[in-house]
């Protein structure tokens, strides 16, 4: 791979002449500027910004943020952004917050130089890594970047790993008699049409960490997914899986009573559900064990960088982490804020239990399980 410059390096020298012309021309300062004159978006840490003052004024100058495809009862994000908003002051404006990894890819390379486009992106893994290849995605170091534990952030510092967890069964147990906790429970005639993915695998991050846990389940491997999609196949044939997309709507109404999802997802439902009283269990499946975090990059081209990047130190703070954690969701950070002893104990032992040490697929084997997925999805579920 080769490595490019950092943005910072490239534009000095462009950056001087252009100040010095808007000067001439009387234009205003730029409220993503610092009191030195520079912009955020060139700027690889609030260190490097002139700390985190600098930083806060010159988000507060820009006063919003665009965010994407961040629904608020997804890995507890409706307190992080009530939270940034209260804390800064900064309105969060959040776009299609039911739309996939693949939708926040296109609205970066669609609205390039458009003030429309999103600032921040909450990505599955292979897809971070996608957006890193396509040069989308600023190099910014949150100040716990070294806390973030090796092989779960670019060694550009393009993406990091914010939060996390493991493929979960969700059953809804007043519709379902004996509620499945393995993948080879799902073939079982029993769960005819009752079987849902969150949403279409090729494009959601969810979806296709599913089809990767079935096929671990079924002989597979991190370098071999086409038994996962073999599986979905198999579910189609003989009915249990149904096309609808799952969520909290489609579970009420029954139409998803079985849900395989992020665990911090179906853990959120069975509180959230509790006072209907719908009775949601979760299992992590272990004939399938598979885990796997999303990921936090900023837009290359963000147009409220200082906010972007504001955003990013939030989420990795002690107070960001432990909202995550509080949703289900394990932070990036977990083991080195148990070790400062600043994790929130008492939510993380609420967590869904699960047995072993997880192991995460690599870049290049996310890759070409993708591309697998790709070619082989539409074939096995169609028929």
């Amino acid at each position: 791979m080769t490595e490019n410059l950092p943005r910072s390096v490239v534009l000095t020298g462009g950056l001087v002449a252009a100040t010095l012309v808007l000067s001439a021309c009387g234009a205003g300062p730029d409220a993503s500027a610092n009191a030195d004159g520079q912009s955020a978006a060139t700027t690889m840490t609030a260190k490097d910004f002139g700390g985190m003052d600098a930083l806060v004024k010159a988000a507060k100058e820009e006063g919003t943020l665009h965010a994407i495809a961040l629904p608020r009862d997804w890995a507890n994000y409706g307190a992080l952004i009530d939270g940034f908003e209260k804390k800064y002051g900064i309105k969060v404006k959040v776009e299609n917050p039911d739309g996939t990894s693949q939708d926040e890819i296109n609205a970066v390379t669609s609205r390039k130089g458009k003030d429309r486009a999103p600032d921040v992106l909450d990505l599955g893994s292979s897809f971070a890594y996608s957006a890193a290849q396509q040069d989308l995605l600023a190099r910014y170091m949150v100040a716990h970047y070294a806390d973030i534990p090796d092989g779960q952030k670019d060694s550009l510092s393009r993406w990091y790993n914010g939060y996390g967890g493991y493929v979960s069964i969700g059953c809804d147990a007043n519709r379902v008699k004996t509620c499945p906790t393995t993948f080879k429970d799902l073939l079982k005639p029993e769960y005819k049409g009752q079987v849902a993915l969150n949403g279409n695998p090729t494009k959601s991050a969810s979806a296709f960490s599913a089809v990767y846990a079935a096929a671990l389940a079924n002989g597979g491997s991190f370098d071999y997914i086409q038994p996962g999609i073999d599986f979905f196949g198999k579910l189609k044939r003989n009915g249990n899986f149904t096309p609808v997309q799952s969520t909290s709507a489609s579970i009420v109404k029954g139409r998803t009573p079985i849900v395989l999802d992020w665990d911090y997802l179906n853990a959120s439902y069975a509180d959230e559900f509790k006072s209907k009283g719908l009775n949601w269990q979760v299992a992590v499946p272990e004939d399938g064990k598979y885990s796997q975090y999303y990921s936090q990059a900023i837009n290359k081209d963000a147009p409220h960088p200082a906010a972007a990047r504001l955003w990013e130190e939030y989420l990795y703070s002690t107070e960001g982490q432990n909202l995550w954690l509080k949703g289900y969701a394990r932070p990036a950070l977990m083991t080195a804020m148990e070790e400062k002893g600043t994790l929130d104990k008492t939510a993380a032992a609420k967590l869904p239990k699960v047995s072993g040490t997880p192991s995460i697929p690599t870049e290049a084997q996310l890759g070409y399980a993708k591309d697998d997925l790709a070619q082989g999805w539409a074939k096995a579920v169609s028929r």
